[in-house]
């Protein structure tokens, strides 16, 4: 015989929302899994994740041999990004490159000191490792610096360009890779965590029996699924705070946000995937087949397709439409905005409007897909 739902009620939910809560209390796996387990991904990830190429081999071949070339290697040198690797000039410097002896190849020909004396323009050569590209662009974005630092050394005295770019970068002005890295990290490793901590809860419930004592009981789906989330969503949020503190005492990551904005997007992200968990372990019933695509949906998506390492916008266009649907993408948009630079509400609307609606459509999939559980 069917069970009889009887109108919503709070206490129904906050009673399943108590039971969850005593379980995780009593499971260090658990709490393990949400406190521990983010606190180490963000060390690790936000030290290993470094995209500032440093100590780049860079191979010299000085054909000139004079004072002014020795100068414009200095200049490379005192950038502290290159490790200068002088060769003789009969070698082929090509092949270093090709041997991974060298990540780029600098050469000097010869007269060179004599052309910059004569007023006349002096090329310089550098090779680059088309096969590495972001090793080759991050040189390529020093490259600006140093040949304004060798001009200042070669021609101190010479007339001033026409016309002078100067760059400024805003929000991350030294380009600090733990700035864009670490809140990045953020939003992949609660999706991770959170995911992870609802797919195994109700497929576990299944594989034990205590789920037909549940059946019995006259309990609404939404009921059922808001109790769920409930203690999850507070461990999650604990989590959150593990990754905000490693960000800002380990890391130095500056925060010039609103706390409020970056809790609300926080809450929304963490019960969309928390949802999304739940909906595969009411599906699956299994906690083994719940895990696989709780890692398929979780940990791809946000990684590949949030624009974490990946600019959405150079995507091909159906991908582009693809991430519309990840919440993964727009609390990426939240994270590093409040963290970097200091948006408000008012600027984020649109993710926020996209987040609340992906939360929506992901809680209300759960209580319905259970629903057919209890009604098979």
């Amino acid at each position: 015989m069917k069970p009889q739902h009887p109108a919503l009620s709070p206490r129904r939910a906050l009673a399943v929302a108590r039971k969850e809560l005593r379980h995780i209390l009593r499971d260090p796996f658990t709490l393990g899994l949400a406190l521990g387990l983010p606190l180490f991904m963000v060390v690790v990830f936000g030290v290993a994740i470094d995209l500032d190429a440093k100590d780049i081999r860079l191979a010299v071949d000085d054909r000139d041999r004079s004072a002014s070339s020795r100068q414009l290697v200095q200049a490379f040198e005192n950038s502290g990004k290159f490790v200068i690797q002088p060769i003789a000039a009969e070698s082929n410097p090509v092949e270093r490159i090709g041997a991974e002896r060298s990540a780029a190849v600098l050469i000097i020909e010869p007269n060179f000191e004599k052309k910059l004396a004569a007023g006349l323009r002096a090329p310089v050569q550098i090779v680059l490792d088309g096969a590495d590209n972001t090793t080759s662009g991050s040189i390529l974005s020093y490259l600006q610096g140093i040949q304004a630092a060798a001009n200042n050394r070669l021609a101190p005295a010479g007339p001033a360009p026409p016309v002078e770019l100067v760059t400024r970068y805003l929000f991350n002005g030294e380009l600090a890779s733990p700035n864009f890295i670490v809140p990045g990290l953020t939003v992949v490793i609660v999706g991770i965590i959170s995911i992870l901590l609802t797919a195994l809860t109700v497929a576990r419930e299944w594989e034990n029996g205590s789920m037909e004592m549940l059946l019995s009981t006259p309990i609404r789906p939404i009921e059922f699924i808001l109790g769920k989330l409930v203690p999850y969503n507070v461990l999650g949020l604990l989590a959150v705070a593990v990754i905000y503190l490693a960000a800002r005492l380990f890391f130095g990551v500056p925060f010039r946000g609103n706390h409020l904005v970056f809790l609300a997007g926080c809450f929304l992200f963490l019960t969309a995937y928390l949802a999304q968990g739940l909906l595969i372990s009411v599906v699956t019933r299994s906690q083994l087949v719940a895990m696989q695509l709780a890692m398929v949906s979780g940990l791809l998506p946000s990684t590949l397709l949030s624009g974490f390492i990946f600019p959405i916008e150079s995507m091909p266009l159906i991908f582009r439409w693809l991430t519309a649907i990840l919440p993964a993408r727009w609390f990426m948009v939240i994270t590093r905005s409040v963290f970097l630079k200091g948006s408000g509400a008012g600027e984020l609307w649109l993710p926020f409007l996209a987040l609340t609606g992906l939360t929506l459509v992901l809680v209300v999939a759960a209580a319905k897909r259970f629903k057919q559980d209890l009604e098979p």
